[in-house]
């Protein structure tokens, strides 16, 4: 099985690649760079497992959500190179790829949470399967943290840039003890691919045309209108 993922819906640009048992990755910090890094990523990746585009089985992709020019831009060319290559393509939460960040500990529950600006947080909670995947305990969504919902858990770890920006306001809203907070964590392709796997054995890849970014966040015009006026 040869398989690429790709997520760019935050500020990390990555790319991964699972080529027969071995997961290769490249990732980087680089806001408003993603269009320039994500293709030469892929081509190196695909060079040092020593196999062209053609030779690859699937096209997986984090469809959000995160920054709407970020999730555009990762699921377009997933669809392009899905199309160029008839294969399908697999779309992963990258909330979830996001909650595989946390470090591996039983019995806790997993906040992802990245910071969708304009004061509000995107969400979703999730815990460790029995396998090493994930078992989501809600659903994704955005709201203030002032205003976000959590489950019932003992104990709580939390991934992601709206920890850095609201971590305090998040502390109170979790109803047991926090284990561990890292705010400093993007989603990243490496996960993307390792969920996407278990989605493709499970029969879930889509043809390019059905692979759709998810928002989140419906005014979405309105919001750049907003961005460009910052």
């Amino acid at each position: 099985m040869n398989l690429l993922a790709i997520e760019t819906a935050t500020e990390a640009c990555s790319v991964a690649l699972i080529h027969g048992d071995e997961l290769i990755a490249r990732s980087e910090i680089a806001p408003r760079r993603h269009t320039e890094l994500v293709l030469p990523m892929a081509d190196e990746l695909l060079a040092e497992a020593g196999i062209g585009r053609h030779a690859l089985d699937a096209i997986a992709v984090g469809r959000g959500p995160g920054a709407f020019t970020g999730v555009r831009l990762g699921v377009s060319l997933a669809q392009g190179m899905a199309l160029a290559l008839d294969l399908p393509v697999i779309t992963v939460s990258s909330l979830a790829a996001l909650a595989l960040e946390a470090p591996e500990e039983e019995g806790t529950a997993i906040l992802a949470v990245i910071d969708a600006r304009m004061g509000e947080i995107y969400a979703a909670c999730y815990r460790r399967d029995d396998n090493g995947g994930l078992v989501a305990l809600d659903d994704e969504r955005i709201c203030t943290a002032e205003t976000l919902v959590l489950p019932e858990a003992d104990a709580w770890q939390v991934v992601g840039s709206g920890w850095a920006t609201y971590a305090t306001v998040l502390s109170q809203r979790l109803s047991g003890a926090l284990h561990s907070a890292d705010g400093h964590c993007y989603p990243q392709a490496a996960h993307v691919a390792e969920l996407a796997m278990r989605e493709f054995a499970a029969g879930h890849a889509q043809a390019p045309e059905l692979a759709l970014p998810v928002y989140l966040r419906d005014k979405v015009a309105l919001t750049l209108v907003e961005q460009g006026k910052a």
